[in-house]
């Protein structure tokens, strides 16, 4: 469950408390509600822990690939229904790249994914279109999904 969970926002939060309590926990934090009987409970129904790990890169880029098929460009909206995560996973790659450039070690961009993204028309800046583009887009968007 993503943090802004627009099906229900309270979960998404409570699922972000979750993961937090449960580091606490690790470090030795008494003072929380989690419990090892709650770390077990949602245990069994397969919790993840790591919300960074939920996704591999790959099903992404699968995504994103998809996306290219219908509309025929890299440029996700901010909202796209079908796949509500693809643009923020876009701005991550975007993030990531710039950090590799400027040498640091935290960014998770790779040569092999830099060169399957421009294989593909990856826009790698910011990506500022005309007002007539952008309307068409829109049309064509509300168009097939209403």
């Amino acid at each position: 469950v993503p943090q802004q969970f627009p099906l229900n926002p309270s979960l998404g939060y409570w699922v972000k408390r979750q993961r937090y309590d449960y580091k606490k926990y690790l470090k030795g934090d008494s003072s929380l509600k989690m419990t090892a009987d709650r770390i077990q409970l949602l245990k069994k129904i397969g919790f993840e822990w790591d919300c960074h790990n939920v996704q591999p890169w790959d099903t992404s880029y699968e995504e994103l690939l998809t996306f290219i098929e219908e509309f025929g460009h890299a440029r996700v909206p901010l909202e796209y229904p079908p796949r509500p995560l693809l643009r923020r996973w876009v701005d991550r790659q975007r993030q990531n790249y710039k950090k590799l450039l400027k040498g640091d070690s935290s960014s998770k961009m790779t040569e092999d994914r830099i060169q399957l993204l421009n294989i593909v028309g990856f826009e790698w800046g910011d990506y500022n279109q005309p007002w007539e583009k952008s309307y068409e887009e829109l049309a064509s968007f509300v168009k097939e999904f209403g």
